[in-house]
Order: C-alpha cells, then structure tokens, then sequence
C-alpha cells in the first residue's frame, strides 16, 4: 500500500513549485509523480504528419519525486504526514497523523 496514490491532492514542499497544489495523475516507477499542474516543463516535438502532430514547443507536466510532494490535509489545510493502521473492520487504512482521521472518509 502506498502512502500517495492516483488522485490525491498533494502540496509541494521542495523545487521551483513548492507551496502549490495538484491533483496526482500518475505514478511512475516506485518514487516518482506527476501531479496535474505541477514541474511544467518546455519540450521540443518533432512534427509527424501520418499521427497528425504539427510540432514545436509543447509544455508538458515531468514527473517529480514523492519525497518532494506531502499529501494535503484539507481538515488542518496544510501537507500532512501519511501513516498505515487496521480500523475495526480489520482492514488496512491510511491516516493523517496529526489529526488521526483516516484519509479516504
């Protein structure tokens, strides 16, 4: 289980966007995101006419490290740390720690 997902709303704490906010899209291998919004970069496309791609410069979101983004508490409106419990159920949960809430209810 991991402690970020797809479709999260995580608040960079580190790089050029720290303190934005973003919904991840995807996960890239075990410790990378791209979260939507978010490391925007400037990339060079070779034209294709038989795909019908035109070219040129496209901005396009990179993938940015886990250790750099925090999952976003919107209870206590800041990046929280995630931790992993069993509720009554029996079933295996994330929560915030600070507060103690689980985080998908």
């Amino acid at each position: 289980m991991q402690r970020i997902r797809t479709g999260d709303e995580v608040i960079v704490t580190a790089g050029k966007d720290k303190g934005r906010r973003g919904t991840v899209t995807a996960l890239k291998g075990d410790d990378r995101l791209l979260v939507e919004g978010i490391n925007m970069a400037k990339k060079h496309v070779k034209p294709n006419p038989n795909e019908g791609i035109q070219g040129g410069i496209v901005e396009q979101e990179m993938g940015i490290h886990a250790s750099n983004v925090m999952l976003f508490n919107a209870e206590a409106d800041k990046g929280d740390r995630v931790g992993f419990r069993t509720n009554d159920a029996g079933k295996k949960e994330r929560y915030f720690k600070s507060n103690g809430k689980a985080v998908d209810a």
